[in-house]
């Protein structure tokens, strides 16, 4: 484990107040070692934010025991936006310090449909009509993950 990795949690990290339940976040996955939640400013509606719960800066940063469980939730959110949202693929990326807004390791699993109009890095950025409607994309989320 690298020494970022072994850090204690820092104050202020929007992440980790996230998996600590003090930051309001619609959450579509728990696991023990994951939290994974939709993105409040999300490319297309159902983008999800995975996040380890332990504080990770950076994917070097990720223990090793952390490696499998973070990896086989990237592939459920994958499979949840397929599933669950009717999207015809996922695209899944992560930033490690250069434009990572939140120094807290993340990955963006976004759905993507043919035509969706995302092109190369260039992220148009939506919103939900409501709050009804963020919880509606996270519960079909939620449902997908549970039939996985």
């Amino acid at each position: 484990m690298t020494p970022a990795a072994s850090r204690a949690r820092p104050v202020g990290c929007p992440f980790c107040a996230v998996v600590d339940g003090d930051n309001p976040a619609r959450t579509v996955l728990e696991t023990d070692d994951v939290v994974a939640f939709l993105d409040v400013r999300p490319v297309f509606k159902g983008h999800t934010l995975l996040v380890p719960r332990r504080h990770v800066v950076t994917l070097p940063d990720l223990p090793a025991d952390l490696l499998s469980p973070y990896l086989a939730a990237t592939q459920r959110l994958a499979a949840a936006m397929v599933d669950g949202l009717g999207a015809q693929g996922s695209f899944v990326a992560m930033n490690n310090v250069v434009s990572q807004s939140v120094a807290h390791l993340h990955t963006h699993v976004v759905p993507r449909t043919k035509g969706d109009g995302l092109r190369g890095f260039f992220w148009p950025r939506t919103t939900y009509a409501d709050d009804g409607e963020a919880e509606a994309y996270a519960a079909r989320l939620r449902e997908a993950l549970d039939g996985a």
